[in-house]
This record gives structure tokens, sequence and C-alpha cells, in this order.
């Protein structure tokens, strides 16, 4: 299923965590991996100065500046490439997502790996603030592929996909999401965890409903879910079905917790939008920052019907 994934690094600790899940899926897989670094943007047309991602500075690029950060990129990940068998490590100058989805088309990656902000020691970094980092959203509103997102440190320390965890809206976004769990689960041996919670935070604002009104909407929703997935399962049948109640991010990552996922998986956005246009949905955000585990953000149907 994961032939080539590419791996999206700033080259500074932030990373780290993501690395070792790109790495290794590409072991347990035997994918190539691609460590990409976007070394800065340049400064103006046809200038060798660029402004280096990682420190804000402005430096002189020349082979021999291009040679160094490889090498310290391999340093950095030596962990990790003494067990992979087929990786490339690639510096490019320009506009980080720009970069990063350029590399993706050129090489048809069927998954992008990256954190949620590159700026881990900053006091005022994106995912302090509760939102994720600009090239995150850029990338994975205009990625082709699937992206894998990795933000806390309990996130990284995982033992291979055992049980996925799909999280729908019943939007049509959701169904690519769908589509994508299902392959992987199939592809992986593991266990399959539809899942839907009914917001209640804000839908009735101003009323509370009745504990009876609330199950009957619970009972709707698992109704919708076998209707609108079991007769795509094709005879897979280690799966589940789950509805609760609350706000949706917070039983996302509460659901997934309590069944030890290995791997969340959603749509890109909320309803029904053009994909080009979309932003990432505030829901996807903040499962992003607040999972123990990776969270693969589905847009485009692309590669999931070629998988299909």
């Amino acid at each position: 299923m994961f032939k080539k994934i590419l791996f999206a690094t700033s080259a500074s600790p932030a990373c780290d965590d993501a690395a070792r899940v790109a790495f290794d899926l590409a072991q347990r897989y035997k994918a190539k991996v691609f460590a990409f670094h976007v070394l800065g943007v340049p400064t103006r047309a046809f200038s060798r100065f660029v402004v280096d991602v990682r420190t804000g500075e402005e430096v002189t690029i020349d082979d021999d500046y291009v040679q160094w950060v490889k090498e310290e990129m391999k340093n950095t990940y030596s962990r990790q490439i003494e067990k992979c068998d087929n990786y490339d490590i690639e510096c490019v100058i320009g506009v980080p997502h720009r970069e990063i989805l350029r590399m993706a088309r050129k090489e048809d990656v069927d998954l992008i790996v990256m954190g949620a902000s590159t700026r881990e020691s900053e006091p005022d970094a994106p995912h302090r603030k509760g939102y994720a980092g600009s090239t995150l959203q850029k990338v994975a509103k205009a990625a082709r592929c699937p992206v894998l997102t990795i933000y806390r440190s309990a996130a990284s320390f995982w033992g291979g996909i055992s049980r996925v965890v799909f999280g729908t809206d019943f939007s049509k976004a959701s169904d690519h999401a769908f589509q994508f769990a299902l392959n992987l689960a199939k592809e992986t041996g593991a266990e399959l965890s539809l899942f839907h919670a009914f917001d209640i935070s804000a839908l009735h604002a101003g009323k509370a409903l009745e504990q009876d009104e609330i199950e009957d909407r619970l009972r709707e929703a698992r109704n919708k879910m076998r209707s609108k997935y079991l007769s795509k399962m094709k005879g897979f049948a280690d799966y589940e079905l789950e509805v609760w109640e609350g706000i949706p991010y917070v039983e996302i990552v509460k659901f997934s917790r309590e069944k030890q996922a290995d791997l969340i998986v959603m749509a890109h956005h909320t309803g029904d939008p053009d994909p080009e246009q979309a932003m990432l949905g505030s829901t996807m955000e903040q499962v992003i920052l607040r999972a123990s585990c990776p969270v693969v953000s589905v847009n485009h149907p692309d590669k999931v019907a070629a998988e299909a």
C-alpha cells in the first residue's frame, strides 16, 4: 500500500517524532522514504542568499552548503537510516509547502509524513496556540495523497498498525477517508473502528437536549453508519461501529485512546466545499494536536481510488 513515502522535515528536533514514524513505516512496508528538506526562501530573483527556514538567518547557498545540510540530515537521522534499505535525502530552495507538494507530485508518493509544527522550541509556535502550522495547513489542503501528521511524542512510539479508527461526519469528504481506512485495514490486517461523535456543544446553543432526544440521534447515526459503510466492506468483518455524544474532537481522542488505536483517519475538512479551497477542519486540527497516535488527513480521492 505504501511504496513511496515523503518525509517532509525542517531538519530540526521538532521533526524527530515524525521521522521515527516515517522510517518505521518504510521499514515495515518495504517502501522508499524521501527525507526532504527545503533549505529556505530566496531573498530576491536569482540571488544565492536564502532565509534559512530553521534559523531565520540569511545564508549563502552553494554546492558545499547543500552537501553540508545533507550530511547533517544523515547524522540527525542516522539511527533510522541504519534500519532502512531504501531512502533518499533531498534538499531544495523555495517556499516549503510548494516544494513539498512539487516533490510529492514528481515522485508520485503514496503518503506524506509531517510534524504539526516546525518550531517546537518557540513559545509562539502555532501548535502552542492551538492550531497547526501554516505549512501543514497548505500541504494538507493541496496534497493528492493522504497526509500523516505526528505532533505529540507519545504518538511516535508505536508497534505498527493493528487498529485503525475512522472518524466520520458523513460528509462526501469522509467517503474518501473511509475508503483509505478500509484499504489500510485490509492491507495490514488491522481492526477497523468506525466512529461518529454527535456534536452537542454548539448545535443546540442555549437549549439542553433531553437524554431521550440524544439517544434517538445516536440510534439514527448508527443506522446511517450501517447503511453508508457496511455495504462497502465487501467481506471485511473485523470492524466495530461506535457513536458517542459530546465535543467531536474530544470524543475522537478519548475513543482512540481507549481502543489503543495506532492510527486515526479522518477527512481533511467537514462539509462539502471544494477540496482545493477547504481549510483544515477545526475538528481534524484539534485531533492532530491532542491525539496519542498519528493522524491521517485525506482530502482527495486520487490515491484512494487507485488503491481500491
